[in-house]
């Protein structure tokens, strides 16, 4: 699931004739690159609904249809998208140039951040999703047993080739998909982007005016935590609380 350099294939944004795409803006930034803050900033514009990791994991068979592509490289991308105005994180990074190519008249946005602060926040955050459900759990579940195997193929291994503990190497990864994005994209097409900048660039960018409240800063990494150490102890313990449970009322038929 490589990003390929596709220069040659990105159109200008359209601007008079034609029907215009539904999709209309594309996130090429990575997760933990501010994209569930950009992806509420997007739908408070009227670019909604976002798509985001969030709505895959929703949607039992859009975990098919990527897990299809991390196989085939082929998506019906008009089903994936299907009433989507925008589409930010992951999986939508890793396809930005296929997305942009199919939806000529989308624009482009590229979160950034500092590549340091982005490996230390993944790497304590959604990396810990891999390992955080027991895999019998993940076999009485299959949906959640194959959105692991989705993420994991999609991101872990598809974009980092399975080293992002290796620090260096998924920060270069993350370096060079960014200077990827800034060669191939026409400038006019993207907007380079750091969720701290607030409404103005984003508004300008997008040819909107500037909502009259505060740009939605999302930091999810403390739930993202939460969530992921639940998970953890919580699919390890249910056999044990089950077995005892188990175990009580057969000894109280005994008894009785």
């Amino acid at each position: 699931m490589k990003q390929t350099d596709c220069a040659a294939k990105l159109p200008a944004i359209a601007t008079v004739g034609g029907s215009v795409a539904r999709v209309q803006v594309i996130g090429a930034g990575f997760g933990r690159t501010g994209t569930l803050s950009l992806k509420q900033a997007l739908e408070e514009l009227g670019f909604g609904p976002c798509y985001h990791m969030q709505e895959v994991m929703r949607r039992p068979s859009h975990v098919r249809l990527w897990l299809d592509y991390a196989e085939t490289g082929n998506a019906p991308w008009d089903e994936l998208f299907d009433r989507f105005g925008s589409g930010v994180d992951y999986p939508v990074a890793n396809v930005w140039a296929e997305l942009a190519e199919h939806y000529p008249d989308a624009r482009v946005i590229l979160t950034v951040r500092d590549p340091e602060r982005w490996w230390e926040s993944t790497n304590s955050t959604v990396y810990g999703f891999r390992t955080a459900f027991a895999p019998w759990f993940r076999v009485a579940v299959p949906h959640i047993g194959r959105f692991v195997e989705m993420v994991e193929k999609c991101v872990w291994v598809g974009l980092f080739d399975g080293r992002f503990a290796d620090r260096d190497h998924a920060i270069g990864v993350f370096d060079d998909h960014s200077e990827l994005v800034r060669s191939t994209c026409p400038p006019e097409r993207l907007l380079e982007f750091e969720v701290a900048q607030g409404w103005e660039p984003l508004c300008a960018f997008l040819d909107v005016p500037v909502p009259n409240k505060p740009f939605p800063h999302v930091n999810d990494a403390a739930a993202t935590k939460r969530a992921v150490t639940s998970a953890h102890y919580v699919t390890r313990a249910l056999p044990f609380v089950g077995a005892s449970v188990a175990a009580g009322v057969a000894i109280r038929r005994m008894r009785g």
